[in-house]
């Protein structure tokens, strides 16, 4: 019917298919229990919420259900035997058993429908296809009654849905009556032009449709043309009434399909009698409740279907919805109420007066001519007089009342509404003791008391029997109240089947609150069995996800030093694991480690500890033994440090974040001066990498830690230097050809720290792990090697210093011995560098040196440092020389087997699933340029897996997982992903965006005076590459700039431009553009290939803009601020050439056309701006895509004959349609009497429009094709799935 509903939508965000749940550590997450509804949902695979609807439908109505458990296994078989040869099993109704006997029966939040849709012969493309409810209603029915051919239940579908309509139609002159009837299983009523359910049934069943004039019925009994009378009637009414309204329809003037939104009422209880051609029955064989309304939600191209459902069984736990009613409402409605017990004021509610005159009426309708005669008649007053006043005129009145009286008979005729509301005034007549009526003459009637009436009953509503109402949405079950229904009326979310039973269809007592009420045996029993595997895959899952794994650092094992704590032995780490359950307290866990640490003696403080590079640190102590780990934030992996509280081997230990220790490179000269003794632990200095040949100075780097909160004062005399000693921070902001050239060593830049930043601590001045801080005495800068320039000291290394150091063998490994440390020694070799020196040159000198040509051929090997910890960093490029590499020379790198990255390469770790363990994560080199997909895909590849549902995220600040990267076309580069970053590799699929994706472009080198280039000098990351001939969206005509591709922004929709424009400032590519502010930033909106329009408005949101995501935009940077009007236009304007075919470079002119929009106000503008007479300028606009210019002639009028009043011409409007950016021609007729603007470009492009057409003609392929002439502007249209029909298979049992 209408294919593919769901297919649009799907990008809103309708799909209730993500999880949420938490996710397995081992094997699968076992499905959630029932929610606090106690209602079972049903899962969606893709795009089947329409069929869930349905069967949430089905599954409620009681007597379908149970007729469908009645058939057993003698006559449906078995599903263990479908595949035998010979039997015949009915698949369809078993499964469906299955799947009713698993909603009501199974504890969990969802079932799914994967058995059932497989029974229909679908595979798994029809899961994630959208189709109209409407239609799986009639086609399951088919298939089922198909299925049951042969069985008892081969006739309950037709017992329970079918009815009959008989139509007539009528002779006027013989009164011979022609009858047919037909079957139906559902009404299909008209929502166009209809504002109710009710009256959309009047015209179908009560109104007649005459043949007369030109369209005449031939009388079978008068045997010629006659007037007649068509009408329809319901003969046979079914136990349950299925309405289907016409919600899409189709506009033949468009070509389009469209959704029917307005307001469209139905009522809960309705009356068909007077619709029925045989009355004579009791009434309440006429009258339905409603009990089920699916819902659609979206457009005629795509949506969500969820269900209204009455729990008629009472088989849930209703609740009262979150948002209740207002007491100030609920106080208004009582006091509204209270004047009605008085039965003398009755005459004055216009509501009841008219009520009661249209239900003395045979015809159940009044003349909506003759109503106020009736109402004179019945109570001696004029509407006017009596009701005019409060209520307004009377046909206002019944507009406002719709939910009572509806107009029939084309607008002629007022006929109530059959609710049968025994407290309404608008089915029978109002009786004294009728509290629902407002007589109160003070008070005007008010359209909304109507909708307030239902919020009267509110508190007993839970008490009354089938009054419960849940909202099915496919997994998820919520209650509501039946006052909801009322918003389904109308709007893009609106009721599409209705569903009615006869009010005569009682449940037995003991089927409520009866969940196995008449379900076999058979079903019970493999519900249970499945709610016991599932409570045990539930225990097993809630033991494993919340088993931890910590590690333990016990006091005796640490000593205090350099602000962090570090293990005593160095082949011991002090720490030990513990596998615990954190369910369980801080108490149960501390009593477990006194009983594994016998010796332990005194208080025992457990406080929460991190690994820093400086060493262990402690933050929080866990004091409260009664909270559980889960509560006091501990997981698996966490560090526990287990003391007394107070001091660790004597020392004080000061916990907390503000005390975290920096791991600092202390820097100091040495001049060939006897070395420390006690030099080793944690001292790097260049003497012990091979000391200095003839004793020549040096400088040597020492690790230290320091307490975060110490002041820099605290760690000068730490480290003990006298108070005039200087602290410098190498200074990395200094260019690189500042360092030295040539043969030299080189030269690096410190910054002195001055006296006033002495008192700071190392947090205030952004001191991190790794910085280098050089000590400096007084005497230093006798030396050569030091300079002091203002508060830089400028540090040269001396040509003897030209060194670095290459050691192979195994690093750090284990096992002792001093024959084992010789032989590392022995492989440790200086190679003489300078920073021009290649790196691959170095490696080749030290592969000599080490005599390893031999041992290392046919291998590849690579230079990577090593840091502090001893863990091996990336490798560096052997392209680049030493000093690009920032390789410092007196330094050590090691050989180690693997490839070096090139130049344009990335070296990056990785781990899979979460955050890595030291020396545990994986190593992958990738190209700077390549997307983040094609990394993830890269990294996926490496270890083995394969699907689509993984994205990458990055390591915050805290080495932890942390967020998603959601641009998975940018490049690396473009992300600042830089070489040795950790990424993670996470399952599942990336979250959903609830932002714009716009991608940005560069305008460069423009050819006007008002814009300037963003050409900036980028040298590392290559995102502003010149995009290729044809990659890049062209400019208008007259611009001549060139566009470069400058990444994209995700930004909300609710941003100002003002915001879009300062995120597009923060691009990798944007970083170093000088822009002052906003205002000197024009952003252009690509549509078509083309310069559409400029955003404007600095403080108007992009929803108000209009832009929708996927949106080109390009970014021109001004020489002046900008802000453009309204009506403010922007044309390139080009000032033509005496006495040639050609135009001067254009300029960009800012025309406002807010008050005057005329030609005369253009030319007045230009004619400012060249300085010259308006009336010598000729102008014409520039037609690109025929190549071609329309004159603007001069302030062209037009004189209406009435007012004798001139009427400028806008250029805004038809046929110039002026815009941003077009090109506006002008010519100086003083000294320029050529007035053809055609340039020989324009002759040429007509030349190519002409071939083109000819080929055309002549059924060629177009010139267009290839990329020759204009093409047609198209936007970005989304294609769409070819729509499948629906259909289910069902086996031959005749």
């Amino acid at each position: 019917m209408f294919g593919n509903l769901f297919e649009e939508e799907e990008e809103e965000g309708f799909s209730s298919t993500s999880s949420r749940g938490r996710v397995a550590k081992g094997g699968d997450e076992p499905p959630p229990p029932r929610g606090r509804s106690n209602l079972c949902g049903i899962k969606n695979q893709g795009g089947t919420c329409y069929l869930n609807s349905l069967l949430q439908t089905l599954l409620f109505t009681p007597e379908f259900r149970e007729e469908l458990f009645s058939l057993g296994a003698a006559e449906l078989g078995c599903l263990e035997d479908k595949e035998e040869p010979g039997v015949k099993v009915r698949v369809i109704p078993l499964e469906l058993q299955k799947l009713f006997a698993s909603l009501l029966l199974v504890d969990q939040q969802s079932a799914s429908t994967a058995n059932l849709t497989n029974s229909f012969g679908w595979n798994s493309s029809e899961g994630t296809n959208q189709h109209d409810v409407q239609e799986l209603n009639r086609i399951l029915f088919s298939a089922l009654e198909h299925s049951l051919v042969g069985t008892t239940g081969s006739t309950f579908i037709h017992q329970l849905y079918h009815g009959t309509i008989v139509n007539s139609i009528v002779c006027k002159e013989c009164g011979n009556v022609s009858q047919r009837q037909e079957d139906f299983l559902d009404l299909t009523v008209c929502v166009c032009g209809m504002s109710s359910l009710e009256e959309a049934l009047w015209n179908m069943f009560v109104e007649e449709e005459m043949f007369e004039g030109s369209n005449l019925y031939r009388c079978a009994q008068c045997d010629r043309l006659v007037t007649a009378a068509k009408s329809a009637k319901l003969k046979k009414l079914p136990p349950f009434m299925t309405m289907s309204l016409l919600r899409f329809s189709f506009d033949f003037a468009k070509c389009e399909r469209y959704k029917e939104t307005g307001r469209y009422s139905f009522p809960l209880t309705i009356n068909l009698l007077p619709f029925c051609e045989e009355t004579d029955a009791e009434d309440s064989d006429y009258c339905y409740e409603l009990f089920s309304v699916i819902i659609h939600k979206g457009g005629c191209y795509g949506g969500h279907y969820h269900v209204y459902i009455r729990d008629i069984d009472q088989l849930g736990q209703w609740e009262p919805p979150e948002e209740e009613c207002k007491p100030k409402t609920q106080k208004k409605v009582t006091e509204e109420v209270k004047p009605t017990c008085e039965p003398k004021l009755q005459e004055d509610d216009p509501l009841s007066v008219i009520a009661a005159i249209i239900a003395q009426e045979p015809s159940k309708s009044v003349l909506a001519d003759q109503l106020g005669q009736k109402i004179m008649d019945k109570l001696g007053s004029s509407w006017s007089k009596k009701f005019r006043k409060h209520y307004g005129p009377i046909g206002k009145f019944l507009q406002s009342h719709n939910d009572a009286f509806m107009l029939v008979s084309n607008g002629t005729r007022v006929a109530l509404k059959a609710i049968a509301n025994p407290s309404s005034p608008v089915t029978k007549p109002p009786g004294p003791a009728k509290p629902a009526t407002n007589s109160d003459p003070s008070t005007p009637s008010d359209p909304r008391a109507a909708e307030q009436q239902p919020e009267l009953d509110q508190k007993s509503e839970p008490e009354q029997k089938g009054s419960h109402w849940f909202d099915l949405n496919d997994s998820t079950v919520t209650s509501i109240r039946e006052s909801d229904i009322e918003k389904q009326f109308q709007g893009k979310e609106s009721a599409y089947m209705l569903f009615y039973r006869k009010t005569q269809l009682h449940r037995p007592t003991e089927a409520l609150n009866n969940p196995q009420y008449k379900i076999p045996l058979n079903l019970i029993q493999m519900a249970q069995e499945e709610n016991i595997k599932m409570q045990k895959m539930r225990e097993e899952f809630e033991a494993t996800s919340n088993t931890v794994v910590l590690r333990l650092h016990l006091a005796p094992s640490y000593r205090l030093e350099y602000g962090a704590l570090q293990p005593i032995s160095k082949e011991q780490n002090g720490s030990t694991t513990l596998t615990f359950d954190r369910r369980k307290t801080v108490g149960d866990l501390r009593l477990d480690i006194y009983q594994k640490q016998e010796l332990w003696e005194g208080d025992m403080a457990l406080t929460v500890a991190r690994s820093l590079p400086a060493g262990l640190h402690l933050y929080n102590t866990l004091t409260d033994d009664n909270v559980s780990l889960y509560s006091a934030g501990i997981c698996t992996n966490s560090d526990l440090f287990v003391w007394n509280g107070r001091e660790v081997c004597g020392a004080t230990v000061l916990t907390g974040a503000e005390w975290e220790p920096v791991l600092l490179n202390v820097v100091r000269p040495n001049f060939g001066e006897d070395e420390d003794p006690e030099e080793g632990d944690g001292l790097e200095s260049v003497e012990e990498r091979g000391g200095f040949e003839n004793g020549g100075p040096g400088l040597k780097r020492e690790a230290r830690g320091f307490a975060g909160a110490s002041t820099l004062g605290e760690v000068r005399e730490a480290l003990g230097e006298p108070e005039e000693s200087l602290l410098c921070q190498e200074h990395k902001g200094g260019k690189r050809e500042e360092q030295g050239t040539g043969e030299g060593g080189g030269a690096s830049g410190w910054r002195v720290f001055p006296p006033g930043d002495m008192q700071r601590t190392l947090k205030e001045l952004s001191l991190k792990d790794g910085d280098a801080l050089l000590v400096l005495e007084p005497q230093s800068f006798d030396s050569s090697m030091f300079a002091l320039n203002g508060d830089v000291v400028t540090v040269t290394t001396p040509s003897d210093c030209r060194w670095l150091q290459v050691e192979f063998g195994p690093h750090g490994g284990e096992g002792g011995g001093g024959e084992r440390e010789k032989e590392e020694e022995r492989r440790k070799i200086k190679v003489p560098a300078t920073g021009n020196m290649l790196l691959c040159e170095v490696k080749q000198r030290a592969i000599e040196e080490l005599q390893l040509q031999e041992q290392l051929t046919g291998a590849q090997y690579c230079l990577r440092h090593v840091d502090c910890t001893g863990k091996l960093l990336p490798p560096v490029c052997e392209e680049l020389s030493v000093r690009d590499a920032g390789v410092r020379l007196m330094t050590t790198l090691t050989l180690c087997p693997g490839n070096a990255p090139k130049a344009s390469q990335l070296f990056l770790h990785f781990s899979v699933g979460s955050a890595p363990s030291a020396g545990m994560e994986m190593d992958i080199m990738v190209e700077k340029t390549c997307t983040v997909k094609e990394c993830l895909k890269a990294m996926l590849e490496a270890v083995g897996l394969d699907g689509t549902c993984w994205h990458l995220r990055r390591l915050d600040w805290c080495e932890e997982v942390g967020e998603p990267i959601m641009d998975e076309d940018a490049s690396l580069s473009e992300l600042k992903i830089n070489n040795g970053e950790t990424l993670v590799v996470t399952e599942g699929q990336l979250p959903p965006k609830g932002f714009l994706k716009l991608s940005v472009w560069l305008c460069l080198n423009p050819s006007n005076n008002s814009a300037v280039s963003m050409d900036f000098n980028h040298t590392d990351n290559g995102h502003t590459d010149v995009v290729a001939a044809g990659d890049s969206p062209p400019l208008g005509a007259g611009n001549t700039a060139e566009l470069r591709s400058a990444g994209q922004v995700e930004i909300s929709d609710e941003a100002t431009l003002e915001d879009l424009k300062t995120q597009v400032l923060t691009l990798p590519a944007l970083q170093d553009a000088c822009v002052p502010t906003t205002a000197f930033m024009r952003v252009w909106q690509l549509e078509g290939r083309r310069l559409a329009r400029i955003l404007r408005g600095q403080q108007l949101t992009l929803k108000k803009l209009k832009l929708p995501s996927g949106t080109d935009l390009c970014v021109q940077q001004l020489l002046t601020e900008e802000d453009l009007g309204p009506k403010d236009v922007m044309v390139s304007v080009r000032m033509g050439v005496p006495g040639e075919r050609g135009f001067y470079p254009p300029e960009e002119l800012v025309w406002d056309a807010t008050r005057d929009s005329s030609p005369r106000s253009l030319r007045t503008c230009l004619a400012a701006h060249y300085g010259l007479s308006p009336d010598s300028l000729l102008l014409a606009k520039h037609q690109p895509d025929k190549h071609a210019w329309e004159e603007i002639s001069n302030w062209s009028q037009q004189v209406s004959k009435k007012k004798k009043k001139r009427k400028a011409e806008s250029l805004l409007g038809a046929p110039f349609h002026l815009k941003d950016g077009d090109t506006i021609g002008v010519k100086n007729l003083l000294i320029d009497n050529n007035r053809d603007f055609l340039t020989l470009e324009d002759e040429q492009g007509q030349q190519r429009l002409r071939e083109q057409a000819e080929q055309c003609r002549k059924g060629g392929q177009a010139a267009g094709s290839e990329g020759v002439g204009p093409q047609k502007k198209t936007g970005p249209t989304k294609s769409r799935k070819p729509e499948v029909a629906l259909s289910i298979n069902v086996g031959v049992f005749r």
